[in-house]
């Protein structure tokens, strides 16, 4: 059986790669096709999360193993084929290549035949330049922060109970020693 992703990024609008791959490969194998179709280096941790039509994350697998409560599954690449986390065309998943971030490439199985697969992926279509691979912090555009901010999706929720209020923080302030 063979998979055909196609990856794209919402900061590149040109960018596209298409990976064919065997069905029975792990997520590893297809993490690294997409870091080598891109030229990306394989130092960073990397994750997928499978995602509904909405591009909403769920089942995350991992590059390496993250200590989780045991009610959680977790998934390893390594240790985890494609096919058994995805056997449908146009299932969506993230593909998070820079954690601290969370940029991520947007990749879609569009197509899966019966064919003999490939012995290793494949990249068979390759357009535009892709994002860079690491955050340039210095050109980090802070001004979206702000804007959400000042639009008041930071601001408090009112259906929000903490438990607390205002007076219980004016009493800890006149009884602090330290003050």
């Amino acid at each position: 059986m063979v998979y055909r992703f196609i990856v794209l990024s919402d900061e590149t609008e040109e960018f596209r790669r298409d990976i064919v791959i065997d069905g029975e490969a792990s997520f590893f194998a297809l993490n690294n096709a997409i870091l080598e179709s891109v030229g990306f280096t394989k130092s960073e941790i990397t994750s997928f999360f499978l995602c509904n039509e909405n591009w909403e994350k769920d089942t995350e697998v991992t590059l390496v193993e993250k200590n989780t409560s045991s009610d959680i599954d977790c998934f390893v690449m390594d240790s985890t084929r494609l096919d058994e986390l995805i056997d449908e065309e146009d299932q969506r998943l993230l593909f998070v290549f820079e954690e601290l971030t969370e940029r991520a490439f947007m990749v879609e199985l569009k197509e899966i035949t019966y064919d003999d697969p490939p012995f290793d992926p494949l990249c068979v279509r390759s357009e535009g330049v892709p994002p860079k691979q690491f955050t340039d912090f210095e050109d980090f555009d802070t001004q979206s922060v702000v804007e959400n901010a000042k639009a008041g999706i930071f601001a408090e929720d009112d259906n929000f109970d903490d438990g607390y209020n205002d007076e219980d923080f004016n009493d800890l302030n006149e009884s602090d020693p330290w003050s």
